[in-house]
Parts: C-alpha cells; structure tokens; sequence
C-alpha cells in the first residue's frame, strides 16, 4: 500500500471523530427553565446535593450542565506546550500513531490561526548517502505537510525542506543518537 493510501487511510477515523465531536452541540430555547438552570450552575459540576445553591431542587443539582455533557473543541490558542518534533523508524516516512495528537495540535492552532505560517524540516541519521537522506528528509516532511493538510490546514500555510543528514539533532553513532536525527521538525514563522 502506498504512503499516500496509508495517510488518507489513517486520517480518515481521525478526521471522522473530529468532525463529529465538533458538530454536535446541545441548545435550548432561551425562556426555558432548563436553560436558566443551567446558566445558574456552577461551570464546574457539583460533587454532591450539599454544595449546591440553596435554592437550587436536589434533581437539578446532580443533572449535568449540557456543557459537561458534550465536550465541545476548544480553539487552540498557543501551541507552546505542544511537541515540535515527529520522530520516524529507521528508514521509514510513516507517521507514528503517538505522534499523530502532535500532528492534530498543530493542525487545530494553524486553523485557529490562518495568518501564521509554519515550515518543517525533514531530518535523517547518518547512514546512506546525501541524496539517498535528503530524499528521505523530503519524504518525511511532505508525511507531516500531508497528514495537516488532511486535517483542514491550508497548505500555503505550509513550507517542506529537507536537510537530510547534514543538521544532526545529536551527535553519535549508536542507535541512541540515530533515533534522534530521525526526525521532522515544526517551526513556526
């Protein structure tokens, strides 16, 4: 199966939780009492029928506020606590399923933020020749550029280089340092 196939594959139950999460969203008509009582509550939900407001019916209390009920997408408003770095196996492009949420974070803040751009550079260890690991570097930035623009990032948004093994995030000769080099990197302009 090819790496495109494989992404789209990949992407799609991904893209299909997210949009479904997304599109669902409890309302009530304004003059009504349950929506009066659940602009009463508290934001967070009352542990126990003592802690509740005073005139507040012991049922009502214990009812979960349609906020706690759905869980709704927050924008992402800073990407700073998010990883910069996808690491790949040994001569591989493929995304790793435990760097796809760092994936999808970035894609939430870049949608969240059209105006921002980002590149990201493709990186390879030191075995195999120059163009060999460029070629390599190339093909694991277009996986992160591809796997975002599947995620609703426009792709002007989105610039690909390829240092290959000539930009080593660590020094060695081991499979240690090895790891480390394999990698793409997300900076931000």
């Amino acid at each position: 199966m090819s790496l495109k196939k494989w992404i789209v594959l990949g992407a799609a139950p991904i893209l299909c939780v997210f949009m479904v999460g997304c599109s669902s969203v409890a309302t009530t008509a304004p003059d009504t009492p349950s929506s009066t009582a659940a602009a009463a509550a508290p934001a967070t939900p009352a542990p126990s029928v003592t802690t509740a407001a005073p005139e507040a019916k012991p049922a009502q209390a214990s009812a979960p506020t349609p906020a706690a009920a759905v869980p709704v997408a927050k924008p992402a408003d800073s990407i700073a606590d998010v990883a910069k770095l996808v690491y790949f196996d040994y001569d591989s492009s493929a995304i790793k399923p435990e760097f796809r949420a760092v994936i999808e974070a970035h894609a939430r803040f870049m949608q969240s933020n059209p105006a921002r751009s980002v590149t990201i550079a493709g990186h390879a260890d030191e075995r195999g020749g120059t163009e060999y690991n460029l070629a390599l570097g190339q093909r694991r930035a277009d996986a992160v550029r591809q796997m975002l623009v599947l995620l609703g990032v426009n792709s002007s948004q989105i610039e690909t280089i390829s240092f290959g093994k000539e930009k080593p995030a660590v020094r060695g000769s081991n499979e240690a340092a090895w790891a480390k080099n394999r990698r793409a990197e997300i900076t931000y302009k």
